[in-house]
């Protein structure tokens, strides 16, 4: 009887210490500190940044514009090459050695004005999926509604060039656990969405709801009920500047009963999935 008891015992903590390793396996931590940008902390402990806005954005908190405090970061996602989106890239890839994952073009441009340079750089457009961080990890670039050029300001005589920018675009990535993020940068509603959703089945979209230059709350809501149907969405992309006018509210009454959980998230906030 006691030697029943000992193994009935010994096969509860087995259990119980399996099901607690594997949720911790499974988690991972996502931050984001404003407008479109987003750290990843992937269930096996790879970094990827997304658009990182950080030291000039107005909503990021001062106590997180010191680059340093970032910590080490495996892959930067640029979505397009305005400014508000390829923010501090550079500077993060220099001071990390982290690569730099982008439509090709922009990164032809990114080479030439000696922002990163292409042995940090991959290149590469709307197809199958990479794996740049190892072979876990899946990156895909899709389509998005939007427009891209990169500015240069000569810093010695003050004048402004343009480079290519490439399309837009926006990411699926795929964690070791299986769970899939859409981050759709800046975009308006296109139809394709429906392609995303059905094909990718995310279980979390970023999705830019400030009006102007992408959706608003009404066209974000749509995308979410009629085409990606995705059940769990992060608002980002809005009250960064004036014409931004889009809330998070606004987003979450235009749903109109679908059922999804929009998580709402302050700059520089930290959550774990």
């Amino acid at each position: 009887m006691i030697r029943n008891h000992i193994r009935f015992l010994c096969y509860a903590i087995f259990i119980f210490g399996s099901i607690l390793t594997f949720s911790t396996a499974q988690a991972f931590e996502l931050q984001w500190f404003g407008q479109s940008a987003f750290k990843i902390t992937t269930p096996g402990g790879k970094v990827i940044v997304i658009d990182p806005y950080i030291t000039g954005n107005p909503k990021t908190p001062d106590e997180f514009k010191d680059l340093t405090k970032i910590g080490p970061i495996d892959l930067i996602l640029v979505t397009h090459g305005h400014g508000d989106h390829v923010g501090d890239t550079a500077q993060l890839s220099a001071s990390t050695g982290a690569k730099v994952a982008m439509n090709a073009d922009m990164g032809h441009s990114f080479a030439a004005l000696d922002w990163v340079p292409y042995e940090r750089l991959i290149g590469f457009n709307k197809s199958g999926p990479i794996a740049p961080i190892g072979d876990d990890i899946k990156i895909t670039m899709v389509h998005a509604e939007h427009s891209s050029q990169l500015i240069h300001k000569d810093p010695s005589s003050g004048k402004m060039s343009v480079y290519p920018g490439g399309e837009p675009a926006g990411y699926i990535i795929e964690l070791e656990n299986g769970f899939t993020i859409y981050h759709a940068g800046d975009t308006g509603v296109f139809t394709d969405m429906k392609i995303i959703g059905e094909l990718y089945k995310p279980d979390l979209a970023m999705l830019p709801i400030g009006g102007h230059y992408t959706m608003d709350p009404g066209h974000a809501a749509y995308a979410v009920r009629n085409l990606l149907k995705v059940s769990k969405i992060i608002p980002m992309h809005y009250g960064t500047f004036p014409p931004l006018k889009g809330t998070p509210e606004e987003f979450i009454d235009q749903l109109e009963g679908f059922s999804a959980e929009v998580i709402v998230m302050t700059p520089g906030e930290k959550k774990n999935f």
